[in-house]
This record gives structure tokens, C-alpha cells and sequence, in this order.
């Protein structure tokens, strides 16, 4: 019996998938980014360097390793660099947790996802994005609640001219899925609030390619672009990534769906294998673009 996965890998299933782009008019062109965490190892000045020399263009800063950076140099030192290095900002994570639910903790969230909008601001970074991690147990009044969260840190976003999303994590008990991730988007109804898709979680957890066509035309805001390996789900986790092409996901059919909803914009790769993170920038940056444009051009997405 061929699997539901198998069958979507085939030339059939992406032929179908580009014809109903092509019905749609979908025509949104992809942008490659490369997201700081997959050369985390090396520093934020040392990953950017390496990275601009391979030929990228945009970048999508890590808050750790900006931080980091801070503790010598200012954030104008970390807005010239990009510049010197022609890298556009596309987006960044804000390094909070507890921004969905509601925990004693939460208002110490909150404080520091506003400096963390101050910082964004400066920089000319348009996005922020915190993930859906959590060991809770859901309740029905846990989404509602995370509804009005979201709308509450979407309105300090929007103080910032920021754009706020939410990546569904594979792990998390609360939201995994971005069907559930978009039902709570949609009940906190903000224009600036949206989904950071990731196609990693979404194809190694509990995402089908049925869930893409709920979304509706921008309700993802951003898209971080990778592969799942071939080898058993049970041993997957956050580290397990693969470069676009290397793995096993139907990515060109996936960026096509996505395209048909109306995406046009950065596909930030984003990795956590050692072999990435702790590699030379300059030599794992040459080898994610080749490949992952391969992939793009594939999809008729470049």
C-alpha cells in the first residue's frame, strides 16, 4: 500500500498542485533567507560575514546571538553591519515564552517582548515572531484566553509598525498544528497578527497537506524553509533538519500550495544539526543555496 507521504512525493501530485496554483493565478515569487540559529555557533558578525560572502541577501536575526553581540558593541554597531553587508533583516525571533497562555509569568513576557519590539524597531526588522512551546494541558478556555492574548501583544506590536506570528511548534501540547494556530489568530482578529509556517514542524508532526487549504491569502506571514530526513518520526526532534532537497518532505508541492494561498516572500532555512551550526557560514550558507534554490525553481517559486 502506498503511503499518504509516498503518493504526494509523486510527479502526479506535483503536477496537480502546480495546475491549481496556475488556476488560481498564484504567480508570488519566494525569496531565500537564512535564519542565524543554522550558523548559531559562529556569532552574530562572523555568521552574517560568511553568509554575505556566499551571496545572500537576507538574513533573519537570532536573539540570542544578537545579545550576545551587545555585550560589546550597540545596536547602531548591528544596524551598520547589516547595511555594510547588504543584508536586508526579514525577521527575528523575540526570545519569550509564555506570550499565548496565561501564567503568573506573564507579565515579565510581556516587558520583555516590548523591549525586544524596541530593539526590532531600530534595526528595521519588520517581523517578530515567538513559538508555541508548551507542556501545558489544553482547555477550551486556554484558547479563548490565548485569543486575547495574542491581540494584546499584537496591539504592542503594531506601536512598533511590527507584524506579530506565532510558529506552531511539533511539540508543543497547546498549539502544534497550524489549524489551531490560525483558529487563534483569527479570534483575536489583527491585521498584523498572523502564522510563521515552518515546514519542518508541519511535515514531521501532525500537519497534512489537507490543513494548507484552510489558509486564507495572508494569513502566513513568514516561512522557515527545511527538509525532514529519512528516517523513523519516532526519532526526530528540534535538531533533526535537513537542507532543502536533502530529506524527504514534498517541498516543491508544499511552496506551491503556499503560493496558491498567496505567499510571496523570504524562505528563511533554519537548522540546528552541528554539522550547520558549528560549520564555516561561508561554506554551509553556498551549499543551502544551491540546493535550497534548487527546490524554489522546482516549485516555480524563484
Amino acid at each position: 500500500m502506498v503511503s499518504r507521504r509516498q503518493l504526494l512525493l509523486t510527479p502526479a501530485a506535483l503536477a496537480v498542485a502546480s495546475a491549481f496554483a496556475s488556476r488560481t493565478g498564484a504567480a508570488g515569487k519566494m525569496t531565500l533567507a537564512m535564519h542565524q540559529n543554522t550558523s548559531s555557533r559562529a556569532g552574530f558578525r562572523p555568521s552574517l560575514e560568511g553568509w554575505a560572502r556566499a551571496g545572500i541577501t537576507q538574513a533573519e536575526i537570532t536573539s540570542n546571538l544578537l545579545d550576545q553581540f551587545l555585550e560589546a558593541e550597540s545596536l547602531a554597531t548591528a544596524k551598520r553591519l547589516l547595511s555594510d553587508l547588504h543584508l536586508t533583516p526579514v525577521s527575528g525571533a523575540c526570545g519569550v515564552n509564555g506570550l499565548l497562555e496565561t501564567t503568573p509569568e506573564r507579565a515579565k513576557a510581556i516587558d520583555a517582548f516590548k523591549r525586544r519590539c524596541e530593539q526590532w524597531a531600530e534595526l528595521g526588522i519588520p517581523k517578530i515572531y515567538g513559538t508555541t512551546q508548551s507542556s501545558t494541558k489544553p482547555t477550551e478556555d486556554g484558547y479563548k484566553a490565548a485569543a486575547a492574548n495574542v491581540a494584546e501583544v499584537a496591539v504592542i506590536a503594531r506601536g512598533f509598525n511590527l507584524t506579530l506570528m506565532f510558529e506552531a511548534v511539533r511539540t508543543s501540547t497547546f498549539a502544534s498544528t497550524i489549524t489551531t494556530m490560525l483558529s487563534i489568530t483569527r479570534a483575536a482578529a489583527q491585521p498584523n497578527a498572523g502564522l510563521l509556517f515552518d515546514c519542518y514542524h508541519f511535515w514531521s508532526g501532525l500537519g497534512k497537506m489537507e490543513d494548507l487549504e484552510t489558509v486564507k491569502p495572508g494569513e502566513i506571514k513568514h516561512v522557515h524553509f527545511q527538509d525532514v530526513p529519512d528516517m523513523p518520526r519516532e526519532l526526530l526532534d528540534t535538531t533533526t533538519r535537513e537542507i532543502p532537497g536533502d530529506g524527504i518532505s514534498p517541498l516543491p508541492a508544499i511552496l506551491q500550495k503556499l503560493a496558491a494561498k498567496g505567499y510571496a516572500g523570504p524562505l528563511s532555512v533554519e537548522l540546528f544539526l552541528p554539522k550547520f551550526s558549528a560549520g564555516d557560514p561561508f561554506a554551509v550558507a553556498t551549499e543551502i543555496k544551491t540546493k535550497a534554490e534548487a527546490v524554489m525553481r522546482k516549485a516555480k517559486v524563484a
